[in-house]
């Protein structure tokens, strides 16, 4: 069934077009939970609490963009109001670490062959430096990024401008830069 009347349904009530909806999505927005929280309990709280609050704001769904992209809305939202409630958390300011820049600190990206890439120890620093970044950053990675969506959509979803979108990603890159460089020094 095509997916605007199966949003149309669901708007109407009908719980099996709503079922069908959270089914096909699920695996989208736990994905992309787990990509920003880093933790399977809380990338499953977030896909729950993703789903209940499109349950019941599904009427302001306007469908003028598509219902992925409202997900990862709702998601980025709950995530920082998790991450607000939750200030015990141990990041790096990125905006005040001017050492992000040191020379010394950049890698030579030219240098690693494509098979260290898929090397389970690296994704594991990657994984570990990601984790450290603050959430409003780490939400601007992963959507550009790991999900590869434009920066204008970035900026649409996370309702930031544009300069603010590549500013973030800039420092996000140069954080996660410099961990994986720190790393992989002897």
């Amino acid at each position: 069934m095509d997916e605007e009347i199966l949003i149309s349904n669901a708007k109407d009530g009908d719980r099996k077009a709503l079922a069908f909806l959270v089914k096909k999505y699920e695996k989208t927005v736990y994905n992309f939970s787990y990509k920003i929280c880093r933790d399977r309990e809380k990338a499953e709280n977030t896909m729950q609490e993703t789903f209940l609050s499109m349950i019941k704001s599904f009427h302001q769904f306007d469908s003028k963009s598509k219902l992925s992209t409202w997900l990862y809305r709702i998601v980025v939202n709950n995530c920082l109001m998790e991450a607000r409630k939750n200030k015990r958390y141990l990041y790096v300011d990125v905006e005040t670490d001017d050492s992000l820049f040191d020379e010394k600190y950049i890698a030579d990206w030219n240098s690693l062959p494509l098979k260290n890439l898929e090397n389970t120890e690296l994704r594991r620093i990657l994984d570990d430096a990601i984790s450290k970044l603050v959430p409003e950053y780490r939400i601007v990675f992963t959507l550009r990024d790991v999900e590869q969506l434009s920066t204008e959509e970035t900026a649409g979803l996370t309702k930031l401008s544009i300069p603010a979108v590549k500013s973030r990603l800039h420092r996000a890159r140069a954080f996660l830069r410099k961990e994986i460089s720190k790393a992989f020094q002897v």
